[in-house]
């Protein structure tokens, strides 16, 4: 299964991240273990937001910019709402960065 390195940039991907590299230098875990950890990390997070992420969520809000490039869509958002069933969240500014999930498949 392909997936993408887009969760790497999430606040866990970081973090994780940060800890690997840190052992790494300090000789606990060898470079090539740390890789393999995070292809499983990006492998992990695909499935289970396939897997166990079912509500739904409306967003509006004011386009500041998009780019598509390399069949990944970016948006950036000013103003959003986020509205879902249970509650609505306003955020100043949010950044979307969308893949076409087809292109695992290849």
């Amino acid at each position: 299964m392909a997936t993408f390195e887009l969760y790497r940039r999430s606040t866990i991907g970081m973090c994780l991240t940060e800890t690997l590299d840190e052992m790494v230098q300090s000789g606990t875990l060898s470079p090539e273990l740390a890789i393999q950890v995070l292809v499983q990390f990006d492998k992990s997070m695909t499935e289970a937001l396939e897997a166990q992420v079912k509500s739904k969520v409306s967003i509006k809000g004011h386009l500041h910019t998009y780019r598509f490039c390399d069949n990944v869509w970016t948006f950036i958002l000013q103003d959003a709402i986020f509205k879902n069933e249970e509650c609505q969240e306003n955020v100043g500014r949010v950044k979307i960065v969308a893949c076409d999930s087809k292109l695992l498949t290849q």
